[in-house]
């Protein structure tokens, strides 16, 4: 077995020569170099990346196209800040609207740089929107969420989530937000009210495992939503831009959101970029001197953002994930059939698998794979994502199939 660079955690409670601070619990690797699926440590040694930076890189590691976009504007801007516009943020907003047009009323587009920036601004949004438009009393308003969600770390982000992982040490808690069972029609129903401004949901939950709802469920959420003239806002954070086979998640439900978040693969896994796109009357409420970001919209981040709008334009990349993604989930549910996983769920090229706890964990299950040089993650226990660029060929996809399947017999 060739040589690994191994990073040594450390225990808790203790500190080492490193100053990193230990918030995170990587697998034993680091890696210095990647192109397309295939990364590499110091060593040399190469590694089949089947997480893609939790769909940040679905176009894979340094795409051609990308990094040629990046390379000529770090040639001419690279920061305005808000205060002064540049000559790729109207197009940006603009050629995003585009896409998204068929899919939502995209009549404004908001751009920051996280995820969780996306999420708190279609929050702030729909609050200001539910007090000045629907006429819900001051500091009254409603937003209800789904258990299992994970829509980011801020304070008032970690107020809604159900990890206690995300939750523990973090209060108090920022208040205004109801939690129901992800899936539930009924129970979803039950918790609006004349104060709920909006009910948000991930069109399939990334961080929880890959939970597919049943069908119907995000149709039931709009009709609910309609009902009390609240809006739906959807997190295509992780699910959107190709992922699942469509460019957006929804489209599969033939659901039209009010109000979507982007992130993730925005930004092309060159820089961190992300937006919330939705109705003028909800996004028109953030005026001047309300909300902003001294990065959000950039000209780095427009030009590599416009280049992944190119990629998404030609249907390429959601094609592949329908394509490689009906091939995936076969080759899962096999591995179900012959006993070597317990279950398999996902859509488009994206899948979680539990194993049976006796086989051992998550974490062990993404250990044994690293020995087999192939990377994912696991998540909650006994459950491991598998989430693989959008550009991977077939046969890397085999192989890091057949890795799995080897390491659990």
């Amino acid at each position: 077995m060739t040589t690994m660079e191994i990073r040594t955690d450390r225990p808790e409670g203790t500190v080492d020569a490193s100053h990193l601070a230990h918030n995170y619990h990587p697998l034993p690797v680091r890696l210095v170099s990647g192109e397309g699926a295939w990364v590499r440590d110091a060593t040399g040694t190469a590694y089949l990346d089947l997480l893609a930076g939790y769909s940040a890189l679905n176009f894979g590691h340094r795409h051609p196209a990308l990094i040629a976009a990046a390379h000529a504007q770090l040639d001419r801007l690279t920061l305005t800040s808000r205060a002064f516009d540049h000559d790729l943020l109207d197009l940006f907003a603009d050629r995003l609207a585009g896409l998204l047009a068929p899919l939502l009323p995209a009549d404004l587009v908001l751009p920051m740089n996280t995820g969780a920036e996306a999420v708190e601004t279609a929050v702030k949004a729909a609050r200001k929107w539910g007090y000045e438009v629907k006429g819900v009393p001051a500091d009254r308003a409603t937003i209800v969420v789904a258990e299992g969600n994970f829509h980011g770390r801020t304070t008032t982000i970690v107020s809604f989530s159900s990890d206690e992982d995300a939750r523990r040490g973090f209060g108090p808690y920022t208040p205004g937000f109801r939690v129901v069972p992800y899936g539930d029609a009924a129970a979803l129903a039950a918790a609006v009210d004349e104060t709920t401004v909006a009910v948000l949901l991930e069109p399939v939950q990334g961080e929880a495992g890959v939970i597919v709802p049943p069908d119907g469920y995000l149709a039931a959420a709009r009709a609910v939503c309609d009902g009390v003239g609240a809006l739906l806002i959807l997190d295509e954070i992780q699910s959107g831009l190709g992922r699942t086979g469509t460019t957006l998640a929804c489209e599969r439900a033939g659901v039209r959101p009010d109000v979507v978040t982007l992130g993730k693969a925005l930004g092309g896994g060159i820089v961190p970029v992300s937006a919330v796109v939705g109705r003028a009357d909800v996004l028109g409420v953030l005026t001047p001197g309300t909300h902003g970001s001294t990065f959000g919209g950039n000209p780095l981040a427009c030009a590599v953002g416009l280049a992944v709008i190119d990629l998404l334009e030609t249907g390429e990349p959601q094609a592949m994930a329908r394509e490689l993604g009906d091939h995936l989930h076969a080759r899962l549910a096999a591995m179900v059939d012959d006993g070597l996983l317990v279950t398999t769920r996902g859509v488009g090229l994206w899948a979680g698998v539990d194993v049976d706890p006796a086989w051992g964990t998550g974490r062990e299950l993404s250990e044994a794979l690293l020995a087999r040089r192939v990377l994912v993650k696991d998540t909650h226990g006994s459950t491991v994502r598998i989430a693989p660029p959008l550009t991977i060929a077939r046969a890397d996809l085999d192989l890091g199939l057949d890795a799995l399947a080897d390491a659990l017999r």
